[in-house]
């Protein structure tokens, strides 16, 4: 014992072993352990049956445990088989060691919340983490102790289909977003069975991808990464993630797996990270294809950048002594990243108990409850955004006679949105379902009216998971059973959008437009001259241009998970007032993208009024305006702003600032609000933002109500990384704007000395 005691010395005398690290239980072990059990902790496999997200599956890998060679598994659930995984490391393994247990829990386990995107759009930190705290509850139950989440990444390019699975574009809210997702899955204390350990990823700026097209390349500033992509991450680390994931792509040339000025300059000496870091799916490997080298020259970049896990793609294992041998890594930096994955197991308490996470009583307990549904539909009501009202069609009477129709309008399949490999789509209520559920006097008539697309190619990329898109091979036979329908009718309700694996991982696409078949059904049904309602879903901003401009109502509802119906037909008849608000901008087409609210001012800006004019920063065949700005959300009823004042208009470095606005419920229905702040920096060294996003709040109004809407802006919230990567505040004027989205038109001004 007294020569681990000085081993741990030394090491923390010459700063190669953190504080937090300082494990008398860790460094035993690893004084026991071979080169090649250190080596094999650093191994992540899937034994196959989840998701797999990349072409490999791991092979012998029962044979792998016992010898040593895995530090964690993904794929497995259920108390008996985590328990049997644990039993093959603990009874056949050397050291006994017990394995993490990982993965993708991106949007609720079993009970599935709306897609991340979605969820954002909420703007309820505190619903936000609750949903975190059931999905940890429901997978730990189920045996599952590490998660893939949160997916944090900043995009402004609807074309990546991965927007769905994050907050959006903007770096504040995503911040707050982040932290709130963290504190859920890992609670105040990780060693409480019913917590889990978080990942924060794609470390970094995996949104920003060239074309939108996914595993591409990213190439951009420093200056553009301290201030616009890297906040999120750093929210997560400060949250106190866990583990950390890398990217697919490249930073500055350097493949994100690989690069030590992410993983150790930045995320570890920067940022103070002390947990441990994993790949993405096989991305060591496919630094190969990156052109850095063969499988042990990039295992080998990776170790020295910093990584600990490899997940599947076997390099570390299959290499590293190899490279250890040769001097091309040293046994030193294996044994740095071993202790790194045993702190984690530590810190979950695997110790103490392997077995903890195997409790077969807990699913029945824990797993789709009733609680837990009734969460999921309050998630989802939650996250809808009401585009349009024309004519106040909505909320509708709950004795109407309405046609439902549209591909999605009794679809089951579609309703858990991508990336729930976790869910059942066949216990989701679907739109029918729930309309019946939600008012039973209501005389609801269905039509399928159109194929989701009619296009077999994308189809049968859309089903790779399962069937999403079933193509009826009689289209106009569709067509007239919905007229049938809609003829009957006092009013339309038409469900359409884009299938669930239009968008997520690999789902990158160029046209955002609905597809044709779609389009078709609702030309046709606005003919009728009935009053209509659309349904949207989708994983992604749409170009929508051509469908707002209709004569119906819109009501965008993303893909809103396990207790969609309900949730949808809460909103359509009036029980909840729809108050979500956008957290990407939606493009008029796609050559606006990329498209953002914080984006800079150019020296030679467009006209404010959107006149065209020569030798200014516009297109020739549409204007600069989004169809949709950030922030944007309308309600049932009407908000009215007043009175904005600063309680101070000139502070020092140090000083607070107290924004206050007077809010007016003007119109007829109770409802929320979120109120949200801007800020711009009118002088500085570097070129500012048009605005950005520094406060917001959510406040419930009964009809005729004025509250008063307080929010604070700290010294932090003026500072920004200069030329030279300094975080500071510059004096000088500064601009505060606070309204229902990022248009909005009160301001304020006050003066930093």
């Amino acid at each position: 014992m007294n020569r681990i005691v000085l081993y741990t010395v030394l090491l923390l005398l010459t700063g190669k072993i953190a504080a937090q690290d300082r494990i008398p239980k860790v460094e035993a072990l690893l004084e026991k352990m071979t080169l090649e059990e250190k080596i094999g902790q650093l191994n992540l496999l899937t034994p196959g049956g989840g998701i797999a997200t990349g072409s490999v599956v791991s092979e012998n890998v029962e044979k792998k445990i016992k010898a040593g060679q895995v530090g964690g598994l993904f794929g497995v659930a259920g108390p008996e088989k985590v328990r049997q995984a644990q039993e093959i490391a603990i009874k056949n393994s050397r050291l006994k060691i017990p394995l993490l247990i990982g993965s993708d829990i991106i949007h609720g386990y079993k009970t599935t919340f709306p897609i991340p995107l979605g969820t954002s759009s909420s703007w309820d930190m505190d619903l936000i983490q609750k949903m975190a705290e059931v999905a940890a509850k429901e997978a730990t139950a189920d045996g599952i102790n590490w998660n893939f989440s949160p997916m944090v990444d900043i995009a402004r390019d609807p074309r990546w289909g991965r927007i769905s699975e994050g907050a959006g574009e903007d770096p504040y809210l995503g911040s707050a977003i982040a932290s709130a997702m963290v504190r859920g899955y890992q609670g105040s204390d990780l060693m409480d069975a019913r917590t889990m350990m978080a990942c924060v990823k794609h470390l970094a700026l995996y949104g920003a991808v060239e074309a939108g097209r996914d595993y591409n390349s990213v190439d951009m500033s420093k200056v553009k990464m301290y201030n616009q992509y890297l906040p999120v991450y750093k929210a997560a680390i400060d949250a106190g993630v866990g583990s950390a994931m890398t990217s697919f792509n490249d930073i500055d040339g350097v493949p994100a797996s690989g690069n030590k000025w992410l993983i150790t300059d930045l995320l570890r000496k920067q940022w103070g990270f002390e947990g441990f870091v994993v790949s993405d799916y096989t991305s060591i490997n496919e630094m190969t294809a990156h052109g850095l080298g063969n499988l042990q020259d990039v295992s080998a970049l990776a170790l020295k950048a910093g990584l600990d896990m490899d997940m599947v793609g076997e390099g570390f294992l299959t290499t590293l002594k190899k490279s250890v041998e040769e001097g091309k890594v040293t046994e030193e930096e294996i044994t740095t990243a071993c202790r790194r994955v045993l702190t984690a197991k530590h810190q979950l308490g695997l110790f103490n108990d392997p077995y903890r996470y195997s409790d077969k009583s807990r699913p029945a307990k824990d797993i789709l409850t009733a609680e837990n549904r009734k969460l999921a539909r309050e998630a989802a009501k939650r996250s809808f955004v009401l585009l349009k009202n024309y004519n106040n069609t909505l909320p509708l009477q709950k004795t109407s006679t309405i046609a439902l129709i549209g591909p999605l309008a009794n679809n089951k399949n579609n309703m858990l949105g991508t990336w729930a490999p976790t869910g059942d789509p066949q216990l989701s209520v679907p739109v029918l379902e729930g309309f019946k559920n939600v008012a039973p006097k209501a005389h609801v008539t269905y039509a399928k009216g159109a194929n989701i697309t009619d296009n077999p190619d994308l189809a049968e990329r859309a089903n790779v998971f399962g069937t999403r898109v079933e193509i009826d091979t009689d289209p106009e036979a569709l067509l007239n059973q919905a007229l049938n329908v809609a003829s009957k009718a006092d009013v339309i309700v038409a469900v359409i959008g884009e299938a669930s694996e239009f968008s997520g991982e690999a789902a990158s696409r160029t046209n955002l437009s609905l597809p044709a078949s779609q389009k078709k059904l609702l030309k046709v049904l606005e003919k009728t001259g009935k009053p209509m309602a659309i349904v949207l879903m989708s994983g992604r901003p749409l170009t929508i241009e051509e469908e707002l401009d209709l004569p119906a109502s819109i009501v965008q509802v993303w893909h809103p998970g396990i207790e969609a119906g309900n949730a949808i037909a809460d909103v359509i008849f009036g029980d909840y007032n729809p108050s979500g608000k956008l957290t990407a901008t939606w493009p008029r087409n796609v050559g606006q993208i990329p498209i953002y609210h914080s984006s800079k001012i150019t020296g030679r800006p467009a006209p404010k009024d959107n006149n065209h004019q020569k030798f200014k920063s516009n297109y020739l065949d549409v204007h600069n305006d989004p169809l949709l700005v950030f922030g944007y959300g309308l309600s049932y009823t009407d908000f009215a702003y007043s009175n904005l004042r600063l309680n101070k208009t000139e502070v020092s470095d140090r000083e607070s600032i107290t924004v206050s606005v007077d809010v007016t419920n003007t119109g007829d229905f109770d409802g929320e609000e979120t109120v949200q702040l801007y800020l711009k920096d009118v002088v500085r060294s570097i070129t500012p933002p048009k605005r950005q996003l520094k406060g917001f709040k959510k406040v419930f109004l009964n009809k005729g109500e004025t509250k008063t809407v307080s929010l604070t802006l700290t010294p932090e919230h003026l500072k920004f990384y200069n030329s030279e990567l300094k975080f500071i505040a510059e004096p000088g004027d500064f601009e505060v704007f606070v309204g229902t989205d990022s248009n909005a038109e009160h301001k304020a001004e006050f003066t930093l000395n």
